[in-house]
């Protein structure tokens, strides 16, 4: 493996810092409509229609993330798109969602980073304060309570919770929301 000199690493970091400057910037612009035109065509982000990113999202690795139309962010989540996330139609993440990609490897003698993508299927809610750790598939339908952190993939319909999450309940499969992009609040 070739190793970058110096002056290449300290570009590269600074290009990273750019970026993630611009990328806080536009979370707190206060326009959904404007945020999602700025996501698309400056970093690439995959957006569908009627799609809304509530005010103070944090966007890592932008043109890494596909949201699928009729979907709402809520204000305060975390994307980190650096493994690449895929977000259904018509999914609801309510605030403070936390959606990690990369984490460090324990047991490396370099704290070295891996990453896995993460997958949200259709129609899926992910309550206040839930945290999705890399690797994970939340299957379609499927309910995470406020406060649980997902370790492991989530069956379709189900309601899941905890610290780690797992099974509560079920969902019931006959649901068909579909988010059309009007509602009282545009940040």
């Amino acid at each position: 493996m070739k190793k970058r000199s110096a002056t290449g690493v300290y570009l590269g970091r600074m290009i990273a810092s750019v970026i993630r400057i611009n990328l806080l910037i536009i979370a707190y612009i206060p326009s959904h409509i404007f945020r999602n035109f700025l996501y698309k065509n400056i970093f690439h982000m995959n957006i569908g229609k009627n799609v809304v990113i509530y005010y103070g999202a944090e966007i890592r690795a932008p043109w890494n993330i596909h949201i699928g139309e009729g979907t709402v962010i809520g204000d305060k989540a975390i994307l980190d798109g650096r493994s690449g996330i895929k977000i259904g139609k018509n999914v609801n993440f309510s605030t403070g969602v936390w959606i990690w990609t990369n984490q460090h490897k324990v047991n490396d003698i370099s704290f070295g980073i891996e990453g896995k993508p993460v997958i949200i299927e259709d129609r899926v809610w992910l309550s206040n304060r839930t945290i999705i750790l890399p690797g994970v598939t939340v299957g379609e339908g499927a309910v995470v309570a406020a406060g649980a952190v997902v370790t492991k993939s989530v069956e379709p319909f189900v309601i899941a919770g905890g610290v780690p999450a797992r099974k509560i309940g079920e969902r019931e499969k006959q649901i068909g929301y579909l988010f059309h992009g009007s509602h009282l609040f545009f940040l």
